[in-house]
């Protein structure tokens, strides 16, 4: 289903060396990059609303199936108050200015399964860094802590909420407008539509099952086939 040859793939060197920032400055794109003082001070915030030696991470999209940090523990858990959502427009990642690709968010209201990333002490503010070069490069979500519960334990968790006054939050879109942009926009990391697939194939390997991107998945594939 592929057609995102070329891509660039979003490893742990890549973000290192800070390439997705320059990726965004070359492109032209009117977005302002956070520096890495800015990103710095992101992590110190949130760090701060906290107790903790390590830290838990909530993965929801990307992240299940290419965490590129190193953890010591994974847990499948689920979170209140948030659902998984495509809301967030990329001109560039996964898609083009002319056909913009929609990438997934936690959006206000619902619940969201997931798995739970745990990051050692001794590792927070390096593997954290990488997170933020990945995640914040123009503060399109908003870091936060929610809580994880898994059945029998509940424990405090970072998520990358969508940041709804950012310009390229996706507000309310039609499902229809959803469909075609994971079906067509292709960018700079790839296509959308192996972006959802390789999120609904990462959850399911956990057991989760997400009926809306199943949905989202069939409605995808019926459309490239319709287009061939």
């Amino acid at each position: 289903m592929s057609d995102g040859q070329g891509a660039i793939a979003l490893t742990r060197a890549y973000l290192e060396s800070r390439q997705l920032q320059e990726l965004v400055a070359q492109s032209g794109l009117d977005l302002r990059i956070l520096n890495e003082t800015e990103l710095e001070q992101s992590i110190q915030d949130i760090l701060q609303q906290r107790s903790h030696s390590d830290v838990w991470v909530f993965a929801y999209g990307s992240l299940i199936w290419n965490p590129t940090v190193k953890f010591s523990d994974r847990r499948v858990g689920t979170i209140y108050g948030w659902h998984r959502r495509f809301c967030l427009w990329t001109p560039l990642g996964r898609g083009t200015p002319e056909n913009p690709g929609l990438m997934l968010g936690l959006d206000r209201g619902g619940s969201c399964r997931g798995i739970a990333y745990r990051i050692p002490a001794e590792d927070v503010l390096t593997e954290l860094l990488i997170l933020w070069r990945r995640e914040m490069v123009v503060g399109s979500y908003t870091p936060r802590w929610v809580k994880v519960v898994d059945g029998k334990e509940r424990w405090d968790a970072i998520a990358f909420t969508i940041n709804h006054s950012h310009v390229m939050y996706a507000g309310n879109v039609s499902n229809e407008v959803v469909v075609n942009s994971l079906a067509t926009a292709n960018g700079k990391l790839g296509t959308c539509a192996d972006y959802l697939v390789h999120t609904v194939d990462g959850l399911m390997q956990y057991g989760i099952c997400d009926k809306p991107l199943l949905k989202l998945k069939a409605q995808v594939i019926a459309q490239h086939l319709s287009t061939k």
